[in-house]
């Protein structure tokens, strides 16, 4: 490299090398394309070739810097990869934690850890996921207000330890050999093989988790084992990993906000200064009604969580031009939940609710917020639930690659992956107080102050009476599973062109249930005072690490649930018994989808360095037929049937990568491609589900007749080399997506749906209740562009103790402008960013190592996004506000053995902050604590 180059280098990065506080694990990141459908398949032969007589597991997160950028230079679709710094090694607690430092990536969290993926702007609905090769789906359940059970295409990264894989890689141009499905990118996550290893070998890790919220100490243990013959003819690797976590999230919890004149108005009494009760209760023109929160509220959650994950993969090669490799993966997330929450229900209630509330005093500020005020008639409710959550994952690949000859090769698949979840308890219980007086909230700062007007640590304040209170007994399942079969063939014409082909058949299929009470959540055994106080426990010590304002309640009494339910006796009592399909709020869940793929595709690969031309790529198309099958249950007049819809329609999708070698250290990147991506599949029932709990009132239909999202990307960058390990890289990228997928949501009286009024028989809800009503149906899309700037640099340009540090940096600029229907007509709509979308996100990476010693630390930042447009009850969208998580990684190698690790992940406590409306209201704002993992790993 040039003086001038390397001197501005060093005046840049001298001054960072010095900022070691910003700590966090790392991984190994490139540019890199395995080749398609041969992606995860061969991906270790790639390593292989650029280390042909070296084990290509390297150790040390430089070395894996180092070797993931040598794959790069040779590919054609650029691809951002990470893997594992040595056997069976992962940084971080789980695999969407890692990918979150690859630019253009951000997560979602649930539970203190990652659940989702969004990718350059697109969510996970728009990102496939393959393991081993093979497309797949993983389900678990969160919080209400983390989204709850995943019901759709997304991909939950969480029931996975990242100890079973070597190497993820997130594919962000298209290419014929790879499967549709995604707009954002196709993730690869890789399991170790034993061919990856040049000698028998065996790693084992353990750990302790510690929790600072939580306060509970946790193990997490990890091993490996692989042994082959001398000849590599035949393998066997075993990996094992098992953890547990306890954790605590607590916060506040507002279930959005409303309008004054939501759900009857406030009583006539209601007296606010400058303000008439006509005003108070506007709710014929949003632009200057009063928002108040809709349900006041604290809660926290006790999390408990085992996860077990084994991988088995054996390899045989019986000739040089034969390999065959055969991949098992299982995983086990078994998780309880315990949640106590305190609620100000009042203000969501018609009927004997929000229309008996008095507003005493209150201030208004600039935004026609009700932002503090004391009120009487307040009905106040505190509540447990207990959730059991279960999720089995399995898979089973086999891969040959057969080779006739020195230019033909046969590269085939069969696999088959199933996730189960279950959540056979899904228990509440609540108990209330009645209009009480001098309830008082203030919403001024962002954690608000609400503090009852009575003393909600004496079980004498409350009451647990048939027609109010709520007993909910809601146990659900989801399973997805996919079959696969694929296969291509690669003909080596000559030097220069490469031709390939191949066919692929997928079968995909959805089946969810649940199960409710029969009689109405709120037909109960009413208690008297002396009953329920035994009933009863004190939940406290809430708020710890959250700063509570001034006057801020940090307890309340909650049902004890084992308790209650065994005074009740729900388990044989006829007045607790549930139904499924039986139950008009659970009959809706009952949705079944079977979907068949069938992909034909033919590309081919050129490299023109022999012709004397500096130009190589790949040119092809795909078509694909897609045969839809989905049943729910739908009204049909008076009644409620059965019904089914059947789909089908098929889509070509041409694509092309270029690469120009400038130079031997840079080179230009173009890509084009038209991608699709199917909707989700919960969206395609034909039939609806009602749901009616505590104030909250919804009815949710399908659409089987939504298209396809499709999109046209076009795609550039720049890459340059300086030296060894080291990148600078410019992209851009743009996407003109069409047929988008909305959900639709607007607030109709029930009586005005169409259902039948027995549907609410046994709920508090009656038929002149407002419902939010939600439905998925296409827009016309709109645009989406932005930039990354990748940078990575060790700092071997400097002598001594300096040369030992490098830094890893990334920073992406996203921006949309998409139309959202607002009226189920089409008659109106609005332009909003794409929901999931940060308009910029941000990653980077300061480490120092040398043979004995590693300490790293990174920021990962995500601005705001959206996850509703519109929103409802006046707001114009609902949101999470930005995120800046700061972690750290130490490691001390004793010897070539023995190694220690002390882990940091979100150092600062980092807050879920979610919103509703352009003004911020606050929707959610809890937080889960620090983490730190410590231990020993000893290799043989």
């Amino acid at each position: 490299m040039a003086t001038s180059a390397m001197c501005t280098i060093k005046a840049g990065l001298f001054a960072g090398s010095a900022a070691l506080a910003i700590l966090s694990p790392g991984a190994a990141y490139a540019q890199a394309d395995p080749a398609g459908d041969a992606a995860a398949q061969e991906a270790s032969d790639a390593a292989a070739d650029t280390a042909a007589d070296e084990e290509i597991v390297v150790s040390g997160f430089r070395q894996s810097l180092t070797s993931a950028l040598n794959m790069k230079r040779n590919e054609t679709a650029s691809i951002d990869a990470i893997k594992a710094e040595d056997i069976a090694e992962f940084p971080d607690l789980n695999l969407a934690e890692s990918l979150q430092r690859i630019p253009g990536v951000a997560i979602s969290r649930v539970n203190g850890e990652g659940r989702n993926i969004s990718v350059r702007g697109l969510g996970p609905e728009y990102t496939r996921v393959r393991i081993n090769g093979m497309e797949a789906i993983g389900t678990s359940g969160g919080t209400d207000n983390s989204g709850g059970v995943n019901r759709g295409r997304g991909f939950d990264f969480n029931i996975f330890s990242s100890d079973l894989f070597n190497s993820l890689a997130v594919r962000k141009t298209a290419s014929a050999d790879v499967e549709e499905g995604s707009l954002g990118a196709t993730v690869d996550l890789q399991v170790a093989r034993p061919f990856d290893f040049k000698k028998s070998t065996a790693v084992l890790s353990v750990q302790g988790s510690y929790n600072d919220l939580a306060r509970k100490l946790t193990p997490r243990v990890s091993g490996l084992v692989t042994v082959s013959n001398p000849d590599e003819t035949f393998g066997v690797l075993v990996s094992l990993a098992y953890e547990e976590r306890r954790l605590r999230e607590e916060g506040a919890n507002i279930t959005r906000w409303t309008y004054g004149g939501f759900n009857g108005g406030f009583n006539p009494a209601s007296t606010l200064d400058g303000y008439t009760i006509a005003q108070i209760n506007n709710g014929s023109n949003l632009d200057t009604a009063l928002f108040h929160p809709r349900i006041p509220g604290l809660v926290s959650y006790d999390i408990s969580q085992k996860r077990l994950g084994a991988a088995v993969s054996v390899q045989f090669r019986p000739s040089d031009s034969t390999l065959v490799s055969i991949d098992g993966l299982y995983s086990r997330l078994d998780g309880t939940r315990a949640e106590s929450q305190f609620q100000a229900i009042s203000f969501s209630r018609s009927g004997a609710g929000k229309p008996q509330t008095i507003i005493r005093s209150g201030v208004v500020d600039e935004n026609n917020n009700i932002i503090s005020g004391t009120f009487d008639n307040v009905d106040l409710r505190t509540q447990s639930r207990y959730d059991v959550l279960k999720t089995d994952f399995y898979q089973l690949t086999g891969n040959l690659e057969q080779e006739f000859g020195e230019r033909l090769k046969f590269t085939g698949l069969v696999g088959y992956s199933k996730s189960a979840f279950n959540n056979p308890v899904q228990t509440t219980v609540t108990i209330d107080a009645a209009n009480t007086n001098g309830f008082f909230y203030d919403f001024s700062t962002r954690f608000p102050t609400i503090r009852p007007g009575v003393d909600v640590t004496n079980a004498a304040s409350f009451a647990f009476t048939s027609g109010t209170s709520e007993v909910r007994i809601r146990p659900q399942t989801v399973d997805n599973s996919f079959a696969t079969a694929k296969g291509s063939l690669a003909w080596e014409a000559n030097d220069a062109v490469t031709l390939k082909a191949g066919l692929d058949w997928r079968r995909f299929t959805y089946d969810s249930t649940e199960r409710r009470r029969l009689l109405g959540e709120t037909v109960v055994t009413t208690l008297t005072a002396a009953q329920l106080a035994p009933l009863t426990t004190l939940y406290s010590g809430f708020g710890r690490g959250l700063n509570l304002p001034d006057g801020a309640i940090t307890g309340w009494v909650v049902p004890n649930l084992s308790a209650f339910l065994g005074a009740i006796d729900a388990a044989n009592n006829p007045l607790y018994a549930t139904g499924g399909i039986e139950n008009a709020t659970a009959r809706g869940s009952f949705i079944t989808v079977e979907e068949k793929d069938l992909g034909a595709w033919g590309m081919a690969e050129f490299n023109l360095e022999s012709a004397g031309l500096p130009l190589r790529g790949d040119v092809g198309v795909r078509y694909v037929d897609t045969k839809q099958i989905s049943t729910g249950y739908a009204s049909q007049g008076a009644t409620i049937n059965l019904v089914e819809a059947n789909r089908s329609y098929g889509r070509w999708l041409p694509s092309a990568n270029l690469v120009f070698d400038v130079a031997d250290n840079l080179l230009v990147r173009l890509a084009a491609a038209k991608t699709m991506a199917r909707a989700g599949i919960a969206s395609i029932t034909p039939g609806g589900n009602l749901n009616v709990s505590g104030g909250n009132r919804s009815f949710s239909s399908g659409n089987p007749d939504l298209k396809p999202t499709e999109s046209t990307n076009f795609d550039a960058s720049i890459e340059w080399y300086p030296t060894p390990g080291a990148i600078y890289a410019v992209s851009g990228f743009h996407k003109d997506i069409g047929t988008f997928v909305q959900s639709l949501s607007t607030s109709v009286p029930f009586a005005d749906l169409g259902l039948p009024a027995s549907l609410l028989n046994g709920t508090t809800a009656s038929p002149t209740d407002i419902f939010i009503v939600n439905q998925p149906v296409n827009s016309s899309g709109g645009k989406l562009k932005g930039f990354e700037i990748n940078i990575q640099q060790p700092f071997n340009f400097f002598d001594g103790f300096l040369s030992n540090f490098g830094v890893l940096a990334n920073y992406t600029y996203v921006s949309s402008n998409i139309e959202y229907l607002t009226a189920a007509n089409g008659s109106s709509s609005v332009r909003a960013p794409l929901v999931g979308l940060s308009k910029q996100a941000a990653n980077a990476t300061l480490y120092y190592e040398d043979k004995k010693f590693s300490i790293r630390g990174s920021a990962s930042y995500r601005s705001k996004y959206l996850t509703a447009v519109p929103g409802t009850e006046g707001n114009a969208w609902n949101g999470t506000n930005s995120t800046l998580n700061f972690d750290a990684q130490l490691s001390y190698n004793v010897n070539d053995r023995l190694k220690l690790s002390l882990e940091m992940i979100n150092l600062t406590d980092e807050k879920n902050d979610q919103f509703v409306d352009e003004t911020n209201r606050l929707n959610v704002l809890t937080h889960s604590g620090r983490q730190f993992n410590f231990g020993l790993r000893y290799s043989l």
